[in-house]
């Protein structure tokens, strides 16, 4: 018997059980080739279990028409009504016209549980990791080339054999080679780049051959998570190869890692798999179509009631444009600033900071991999923080670093 996220943990859903009443519904529209697929009836149970109406449709039978101020859709040829949330389930082999059908929704001002760009971004590997790359967060050495004289250097630059050898455009654990030798590695690699093939070139993280943890992200917080192991001499811990799954309690390193990776990826739903290396996690990959039917089967959560519970959510608090908001406040913008070793606001209360008095407004802090929202004026600031402000421009420039860390300056939004 399955149990709702709320009866597993409901001291960490009260903020978050914002359903909706009785008597109102929410139209659901699930993208999805597959009407029989596990996740797609899972979800469909789960919305009309709490009132809501749900239609499944194929993407590729889809029409779009882009018109001038009227962006609209038409489904086997007929005008498709109103919506009020989309969950996308796209394929990997539908990605380029799935997102746009998921775009034109977006156009047409219908909820979107996973965005377009987020979809595209969590598909294409590389530019994934070159995003992740640029955060304090865990994923292993890994080398993108594509002139024969550079695979070599490449392969030791990540470590050297054995290394781990992916295909951009490969799912489910196809297209990934685990190669011993280098000069094995060398000569795979040069086969598949004659094949037009792009290849991604990654440390060998051997302690956790053969094993890897799975977080189910919903909504900011990680809803069920398990850890997959591979039979026999296998080192890929996909279940669709024969991997087995058991339900883990995650380490609090872990659970910030992996929420810290989808809000990165800017996913609202993500599958989040962690390699478990003796340096912490480190992410292999974000999967924006996560399937249901084994963290659901390994933990007996209901993750599927959780992904509506965040649509209900997201439908009574829709995403607000902070910039539109604020563009009527000439002189005032928002701005992430750094506190630096040198920083006025080291060692400060908020209340204490002198913010509020040069009319800045703290609306969130970052430290380390912890979003803290509207943190409390008693909160501390600390070296290594970061915080989100609303105020004046003028005001939060004059605490940003100077010209010699102007890498570091924080991007205000000009109003």
């Amino acid at each position: 018997m399955r149990r709702s996220f709320v009866e597993t943990c409901p001291e960490r859903y009260t903020a978050g059980d914002l359903c909706l009443t009785k008597d109102t519904f929410v139209k659901i529209a699930i993208l999805s080739q597959g009407p029989r697929l596990f996740s797609t009836r899972r979800l469909r149970e789960a919305a009309e279990a709490r009132g809501h109406k749900v239609r499944i449709l194929d993407p590729l039978k889809f029409s779009i028409d882009v018109e001038s101020r009227n962006p609209h859709l038409y489904y086997r040829e007929k005008k498709l009504p109103k919506f009020d949330a989309v969950i996308p389930r796209i394929g990997a082999s539908i990605t380029f016209f799935g997102t746009a059908v998921v775009r034109q929704f977006e156009q047409m001002g219908v909820f979107c549980l996973n965005t377009s760009s987020a979809i595209a971004t969590s598909r294409d590997k590389l530019r994934a990791f070159q995003i992740l790359s640029r955060h304090n967060i865990g994923i292993p050495k890994t080398a993108f080339v594509r002139q024969r004289s550079s695979v070599m250097p490449a392969i030791e630059r990540v470590g050297g054999a054995p290394v781990i050898i992916k295909l951009l455009e490969g799912t489910q654990g196809i297209g990934v080679i685990l190669a011993e030798d280098n000069k094995i590695a060398e000569a795979i690699i040069e086969t598949l780049q004659s094949t037009r093939q792009n290849v991604l070139i990654q440390n060998f993280v051997a302690e956790s051959k053969g094993r890897d943890v799975r977080a189910f992200v919903v909504g900011g917080r990680v809803v069920a998570a398990m850890r997959r192991s591979a039979q026999g001499e296998e080192f890929r811990s996909n279940v669709h190869r024969g991997a087995k799954a058991a339900a883990i309690e995650l380490a609090p390193e872990y659970e910030r890692t992996a929420v810290h990776a989808a809000t990165i990826m800017g996913l609202r739903v993500a599958g989040v798999d962690m390699l478990e290396s003796n340096d912490g996690p480190q992410i292999m990959e974000v999967n924006s179509s996560p399937g249901l039917e084994g963290i659901e089967g390994a933990t007996s959560v209901d993750v599927a009631d959780a992904i509506i519970r965040q649509i209900e959510d997201e439908v009574l608090f829709p995403d607000v444009d902070l910039r539109e908001r604020l563009s009527l406040s000439q002189g005032y913008g928002v701005a992430e600033i750094p506190i630096g070793p040198g920083s006025e606001l080291v060692g400060k209360m908020i209340k204490d900071s002198g913010l509020r008095e040069r009319d800045i407004l703290v609306l969130s802090m970052i430290r380390a991999s912890q979003t803290i929202p509207n943190p409390r004026k008693t909160r501390r600031i600390v070296t290594g923080d970061r915080l989100l402000c609303y105020g004046k421009l003028l005001a939060m420039k004059n605490l940003l670093p100077g010209p010699k860390s102007a890498s570091a300056r924080a991007k205000a939004v000009r109003t």
